[in-house]
């Protein structure tokens, strides 16, 4: 089954991090990826840009639309970014998050279609 492990946390720390603490986040980072990877589990991730970058669409409720520029919700965490793994079971997926670098994270099924 698939998971999104959705990675949280402030990201003013980020944006005023040194660049030895940013390098240190990449190399671990780096690790988990290749834990996901030997592991046969990774099928995808990234990076998400500053969640000032974000568009929100909201329905207007007569059909149209209102775009606002920034996050849907003023939060003290922001999503940041993202993996996508394969894991056995909801026990599995948890691991792989507790292994993931970062403040919080969120473990997500993804819902899997089959057809109709």
């Amino acid at each position: 089954m698939k998971y999104a492990l959705l990675i949280y946390g402030n990201e003013k720390n980020w944006t005023e991090a040194d660049d030895a603490t940013r390098e240190a986040a990449m190399a671990a980072h780096g690790r988990f990826g290749d834990l996901l990877t030997e592991r046969g589990a990774m099928r995808g991730g990234e990076e998400l840009e500053s969640s000032e970058a974000a568009t929100t669409v909201r329905t207007d409720g007569t059909g149209g639309f209102v775009l606002t520029d920034g996050p849907y919700a003023e939060t003290s965490e922001q999503l940041g970014g993202f993996y996508l793994v394969e894991a056995a079971d909801l026990d599995e997926a948890v691991e792989y998050a507790k292994a993931l670098p970062g403040d919080i994270v969120e473990v997500r099924p993804i819902v899997e279609y089959h057809g109709p």
